[in-house]
């Protein structure tokens, strides 16, 4: 994934501190284990977390999770269990099996939507889903559906670790749509489809305005609406560039393109695009 490097800043160290929290708080000591087994045999419940600590500390997180969900199978009523199912969630998302994270963390939220870890479930919810968002030219149902969690969690819980590390992936989440909403945009630009076009950089401005790509979609909406004759929104989105953007090389690009038509930048106040910067700056 073209992103992933920039996406894992810190929902890894996150989740292992946690667990490690959570370690202390479930046993005295967390005994190994070398063999990797996953017998699901009826089993003292003192030994299944064993079991499933020693995976922790192997990093075979599958079995780990599959040792987790034991724990809840085999003593479904107690208090072992309720933790189980978080530490099946961290299990499975360091092994990279998101689904299973996101339905063992929903689990949590819905059977204990008053415990004091509840904010830790959505966090690791809303980051199994960030971690799955694809390239631009992919869908990109998974960013749409990491952004709703990311935010509910801020919203939930906004004093949180959790929610800091969250507000920064919205970020670039967001970055990511309107990524997605530029590339669409530009080909219908080189097809001249230009009320296409225009309607994807509007999205852009409309959505994404605080975003790395809202001055490339400035200049190309000058570049778009003088295709169509448009001249005054072309002057006011190159008038809008200029005053936000004004050393950027998207508006020397938009200033050529209108001087070479003997106009120059000038703001319509009620266009929508001025309307849009007004509502956000």
């Amino acid at each position: 994934m073209a992103l992933k490097s920039i996406f894992d800043i810190s929902g890894r160290r996150l989740a292992a501190a946690f667990a490690l929290a959570v370690c202390g708080a479930l046993i005295s000591g967390c005994s190994s284990n070398d063999e990797m087994t996953a017998q699901y045999i009826e089993r003292p419940i003192d030994q299944i977390y064993s079991d499933a600590w020693a995976q922790i500390a192997a990093e075979n997180w599958l079995f780990a999770g599959r040792q987790f969900d034991e724990v809840e199978r085999q003593h479904p009523y107690s208090v072992w269990a309720r933790r189980a199912i978080l530490m099946s969630a961290y299990s499975y998302y360091q092994g990279n099996r998101y689904p299973e994270a996101i339905d063992a963390a929903t689990r949590f939220i819905q059977l204990h939507p008053g415990n004091k870890d509840v904010p830790y479930a959505y966090y690791l919810k809303a980051v199994s889903l960030y971690e799955q968002i694809g390239d631009v030219d992919r869908d990109q149902g998974k960013t749409d559906e990491a952004l709703t969690a990311l935010q509910d969690l801020i919203q939930r819980f906004p004093d949180t670790e959790y929610a800091r590390d969250a507000r920064l992936k919205v970020d670039l989440a967001r970055d990511h749509l309107a990524g997605r909403e530029m590339m669409i945009g530009r080909f219908y630009l080189k097809q001249g489809d230009y009320l296409a076009a225009i309607n994807r950089f509007r999205s852009v401005i409309d959505k994404y305005q605080t975003t790395t790509h809202a001055p490339e979609a400035l200049e190309r909406l000058t570049e778009a609406y003088l295709s169509l004759g448009v001249v005054r929104e072309a002057q006011t989105s190159a008038a809008v560039l200029g005053y936000n953007y004004p050393g950027s090389r998207w508006y020397m690009d938009a200033y050529t393109l209108l001087t070479d038509q003997n106009v120059a930048p000038a703001e319509d106040k009620e266009s929508w695009i001025s309307r849009a910067y007004r509502a956000v700056f």
